[in-house]
């Protein structure tokens, strides 16, 4: 028997517990369409919308009619380590897809160019501790968007070392603030970037699970 996209989304948000309206956001589509389709207002949608929703579970539409939602959930890349020393390899020194090891992509997020640093260390405590895997997105090569900025981000100076700091705008065009996490740590003052881009998403040390 065929299934429907009402029923494929049916069996996905109660595999996953996750909300219509999460699921819309992270698909890129309206959540009065997924709420239509799940109270029978609408039978049918469009290949597309179908395969944004797939998406937002992070599987292929194939996997999402059939219900395959679990043990092949996508897998991020940690392309290294940061904490008072700095010592993150850019994600650049990995072949694409590799890094130190892979952690379970959250559901909150889409897996699409994703990926992680782990922190070590308690430089970042209160708001991170050791263990803890920060997920971020470089959606540009260089700079930082403007919305990212007054946010925590994973950051590249210069002279290519990588930290986690709140970035805020310098006193000079073109040079940025990096403010630490832990009031004790050392702050930046006017420094230029190589990149920087906000972190996505934040997962404690006690739900990793590495591959």
């Amino acid at each position: 028997m065929m299934v429907t996209f009402r029923e494929a989304l049916d069996t996905a948000i109660n595999k996953t517990g996750r909300t219509p309206a999460d699921i819309a956001r992270h698909a890129g589509i309206t959540y009065d369409k997924l709420r239509n389709l799940r109270q029978g207002k609408s039978r049918t949608t469009n290949v597309d919308d179908a395969m944004r929703v797939a998406a937002a579970f992070g599987v292929s539409l194939e996997d999402f009619y059939n219900g395959n939602l679990g043990g092949d959930d996508p897998k991020i890349a940690v392309a290294g380590r940061v904490g008072a020393g700095a010592s993150v390899d850019l994600v650049d020194a990995y072949a694409k897809g590799e890094g130190l090891f892979h952690v379970t992509c959250p559901p909150q997020i889409q897996p699409t160019g994703v990926v992680a640093v782990e922190v070590v260390g308690d430089s970042m405590e209160p708001v991170y501790s050791e263990g803890d895997i920060l997920f971020y997105t470089r959606s540009i090569q260089s700079g930082i968007l403007a919305e990212d900025i007054g946010k925590k981000c994973v950051v590249a100076d210069i002279d290519g070392r990588v930290w986690v700091k709140q970035v805020q705008r310098g006193s000079e065009e073109g040079r940025f603030h990096l403010i630490s996490l832990n009031i004790s740590a050392q702050n930046v003052w006017n420094a230029p970037i190589q990149w920087a881009a906000r972190v996505r998403f934040h997962m404690p040390a006690e739900f990793v699970k590495k591959f």
